[in-house]
This record gives structure tokens, sequence and C-alpha cells, in this order.
């Protein structure tokens, strides 16, 4: 079966069962992350046994007087010795053994059966590679392709996800800040909107970075097939509105600060007389902040005329609820986005809410999470017909940015449990979450775990790092090591939607990125370069040394 030469033999097992040890002279070759294979017979065929490098050592070396003198190189000494031979410097290289890749279950199987000592190891050739570790064929119905396999040259190796695996048991994207998280994930969105995918996908989008997808989606030729053109809608926060019948008792105590026990009773009480009401009168989703008001006021609890002891709690509800509900422009009695507005095959929807706060980006998606699971459920159960605003009739996926925001770790906000149910069983009605986060030790644990396909990058803080550990179970420990050694756009990427975990050089977006970091240098030196007349007057005679007037100024065109 193989031609090339061995790159080292096997010296015997590893410190845990499915590892094993070779001895190299290979310098290059064997890094880690790297593929490389044995063979050995089952079931009366040879098979190619997959492993891959996660350690490696130098066990004999040039002698530590060659290195001593820094002005002649080490290897020049040890060829006026005669030391030219190849296995001057030997490598043990440990390898995990990942195991053969059956076509029937589309999956590796460990052999259980370690190679003898003096078997010989290969390098995996690009070509068995690219058939063993795509879940698919790239192109292909259901497949994004984001990158090359970091251990060769870029774009030899082509890593190809499943989309199918990735939006039913969700995606996790975890960086450090300027690692390229974000990059990486609007990658992912070029490939959805591809002609072989045609997602409908809707991103939370809290730092307007996703409009840059608008013009290359729409426009760029790589998108278009036949009559297809995805389409790019962005939603401001002037449209962006939440029906205040939408909202649902917790959601009104998480957005009503300070509620005390009794203030919870009468607005529990109110709410459910408002709903009550609404629903006898035919029109169950028009009532809004009024409605609830007056149902507030209207509540008694004392006996009599000068004996309500309950008015000053519901003075401060119905403060609460007017300074809250009435005074935000976020909130409707009959408007909010129309589902099939938000979503649809070959549409990405971009919710650019960087200007409302924290705690009503947390009520707006919580109520679009609920909405659309219901949606989903109602339409695969027959309980809405086409044409019904809650008529819904294909899987979505909707990318959180700032994902820690809406299910931190050890508190519980608005979305967490919306959240929760969608990751636990979105897979049976068609709704996939993607969670984006640079601080995945904010990000509440069991939402972490529940995302069973992972694309983490550069990782330092050890917090995070140990979360990731806790909640990630696809990768291994091997990888996670390397997780502060990353550069920028490479990534781990594990899970359901590959056959193994891979460590990948991810491909250049088509599109333009929206979250590049500001050059402040570049600002400041525009700043005294476009005709800042007045303002640089000022700077000039604050900061300049009349003694050496260049002096502050240095490199500025003034």
């Amino acid at each position: 079966m193989t031609t090339s030469p061995p790159i080292g033999r096997v010296k015997g097992p590893g410190e845990k069962a499915y590892e094993y040890t070779l001895i190299t002279a290979d310098t290059v070759q064997t890094k880690i992350g790297e593929f490389v294979y044995y063979e050995t017979a089952l079931d009366g065929h040879v098979v190619p046994i997959l492993g891959k490098v996660i350690h490696r050592r130098l066990v004999r070396g040039l002698p530590d007087a060659f290195l001593t003198d820094a002005r002649i190189a080490p290897q020049a000494i040890a060829g006026v010795i005669g030391l030219h031979s190849p296995d001057a410097q030997l490598f043990e290289v440990v390898v995990s053994i990942t195991g053969f890749f059956d076509p029937q279950l589309r999956d590796f199987i460990n052999p259980r059966i370690p190679p003898a000592p003096g078997t010989a190891v290969y390098l995996a050739p690009n070509a068995m590679l690219v058939g063993v570790l795509n879940a698919r064929l790239p192109k292909s119905r259901g497949s994004a392709h984001v990158g090359s396999l970091l251990s060769r040259p870029s774009g030899d190796v082509p890593v190809v996800i499943d989309v199918k695996a990735m939006v039913s048991t969700h995606l996790a994207i975890l960086a450090s800040t300027g690692a390229g998280k974000s990059y990486t994930a609007g990658v992912l969105i070029e490939e959805l909107m591809k002609p072989y995918n045609r997602a409908a996908v809707l991103i939370v989008d809290p730092h307007g970075e996703y409009h840059t997808l608008k013009d290359t989606l729409e426009n760029h030729p790589d998108f278009h097939e036949g009559s297809y053109r995805p389409q790019v809608a962005i939603f401001h926060e002037d449209k962006v509105k939440v029906r205040t019948s939408t909202l649902t008792y917790g959601d009104l105590c998480y957005l009503l600060p300070d509620l005390s026990e009794k203030m919870r009773f009468y607005l529990k009480k109110a709410h459910s007389e408002v709903k009550d009401a609404a629903r006898r009168l035919g029109r169950a989703h028009s009532w809004g902040a009024a409605e609830l008001l007056n149902a507030v006021e209207g509540l008694q609890d004392g006996r009599g005329e000068g004996d309500d002891t309950g008015k000053s709690s519901r003075d401060g509800l119905r403060w609460r609820l007017s300074s809250s509900l009435e005074n935000s422009s976020l909130f409707d009695s009959h408007r909010h986005l129309d589902l099939n507005e938000l979503f649809q095959p070959g549409r990405v929807s971009v919710l650019q809410i960087h200007e409302l706060d924290q705690r009503d980006q947390q009520i707006m998606v919580s109520t679009i999470l609920r909405r659309v699971n219901k949606a989903r459920i109602d339409t695969l159960r027959g309980n809405v017909q086409p044409g019904d605003e809650n008529h819904l009739d294909y899987p979505v996926f909707v990318l959180m940015e700032e994902a820690h925001r809406f299910a931190p770790a050890n508190a519980e906000v608005a979305t967490t449990q919306i959240l929760k149910t969608i990751l636990a069983e979105g897979r049976k009605f068609g709704v996939g979450i993607g969670l984006i986060t640079q601080r995945p030790g904010k990000l509440d644990g069991d939402v972490l775990s529940q995302c069973m396909t992972q694309m983490i990058m550069r990782i330092v803080n050890p917090i995070d790092q140990g979360s990731i550990a806790a909640s990630v179970e696809s990768a291994g420990r091997d990888l996670l090591d390397e997780l502060p050694a990353l550069s920028k756009g490479q990534v781990i990427i594990a899970g359901a939607a590959v056959n193994t975990p891979v460590l990948v050089r991810v491909r250049a977006r088509l599109s333009h990125h929206g979250g590049e970091t500001v050059d402040a240098p570049a600002a400041w030196a525009d700043y005294f370069s476009i005709g800042a007349e007045s303002g640089r007057d000022q700077a000039e005679a604050l900061l300049v040394d009349p003694s050496q007037p260049q002096a502050y100024f240095e490199g500025f065109p003034v």
C-alpha cells in the first residue's frame, strides 16, 4: 500500500493505552498536530492506523561542546569530524492513535492493537487526510470549507465541516480578544450562504461588525447560482421592537429592578389578568404597558377605602413598569419583528443592537429565541398553518456574539433558560445555536457543554482554559495545551462536525471584516494631516518646546 519511505519506527507503547512512541531523525515533519500512520492486518486486509503527534523530545543531539561558539555553526563542526549521518539527531515522538476510518460508519475505529516495536511509521499523504478528516466533500451540500490543515502547506489539505451536524448539535467559537473569532465566524457565514447551503441565519451583533457581509454576499459571483442571490438584511435599533404581549412574567421580573415580594405578587396577578382579558377579547397578542398599568391600579388587598395596605407596593410597581416599558423605544403594543422577515433560506439577518443597554439586549434576544422555538415546534406539530406569523417551515441558525452576556456563569438572566432549552431540545425542531465569546470562563458551563462542535482559538487566561477543559470533551488535552501558542487565524476544530479534532489555518474571507481594531496612532497622525487647523494650533501651543519645535511632532506631517 505504501511507497514512500517511513519517517521512523515504533519504539514501544506510550504512557496511555492509546499512545505509542516512535524514534525518528526527522526534524521538520513530525510537528505537534501532524498525522502519521502505521499499517496492520485486520480481517485479512492491510489497513492504515492513523495517529496524531502530541509530543516530541530530543533524545540524541549534537554534543554541548559544539554549541559553545556562537560564531561557528554546530553542523560545520560535526562535518569536520565526520558526523554527516542524517540520524545524528534523534527524536522520540509520542503519537495518539486515532484509528482506521470505516467508510460505512463514517467514523474512526480504534483497533485496540498497539503497534509492535520496530513497526514502520509513515507521514499520512494529503489525499488520505482529505478523505478521512472531513465529514463532507468540499462544495457538496451541507459542507463548509473553513480552512486547511495547519501542519501542511496552505491549501494542501482543506478542512470541511458538516453543516448539518454543526446546526443540529450547536456551535461554540471561543477565543481571546484579537485571536480572530469574529473573522472565523464571517468565514462560516460565507459558507452557510453559498449555493450549496442557502441557510436561514440570524446574527445577534452587539458591536455592529457584520454589516460588511452585505456587499459581498449580494454581489460576489461565488455566492450566485442560477436565480439564487443571498440577501443580507440589517436591522438597526429603530426597527428592533419587542411586542409587550410576548413578555413573560419572568421577563418582567428581570426587567424591573428591585421588586419586593409584594410587588412580585401584584405583577404576577396583573399579568395573568391582562392575558386572560385580552384572550377573551380575541386580541391576545396586542396588549401593552397601558393595560398592565391599569390592571395593577385596579388590584386591591385592603378591606375598604383607607385600608389599602398594598398601595405603596402597587405605586412602586407602576412606577417601575412605566419607566421600563412606556419610556423605552424597544417595547410596542402591536409591532415586533416578524419571524418570516428575520428568517428566510438564503438570508442573513443582522440585529445591530449596540445602542441598547445590556438588559434590553437580553430581553429582546430571549423573546426572539422563545418565539422561534415555539414557531418551529408548532409548525412541525401542525398547530399553525401557512400564512400564520408563527409558521416557520425550515430550520434556522442563530449566531450570538458576546454569548457570555446572554448566559453568564453564576447568574440567571432573561436569556439563560430559553438558551438551555434550545440547546437541549433544538436538534429535534431545527433550531441551531452558535455562541461566540472571548471569555468562556464567564459563560454558563451547562450552556457551553451542550455545544457539540467547537472552534477554539488562542486562549491565554487560565480560568478560560480551565472552563474549556471542563466543558469541551471532544478536544483532546494535547490540543488544548496548544491554546496559548496558537497564532491569529489558527483554530482547533473538534466535535460533531469533524471526524477527529484538527488544527486548522482559517481561510481568507471574501467579505470585508468589520471588527478590525482601531489603529489609534494612524488616527492621531491623520488628525494633523487633514486640515484640523484649530486643533493643531492649540496642540502646538500647549506641547511644543520653543527651543526644540519639532521634538513632539517628529514623524508627523506638520
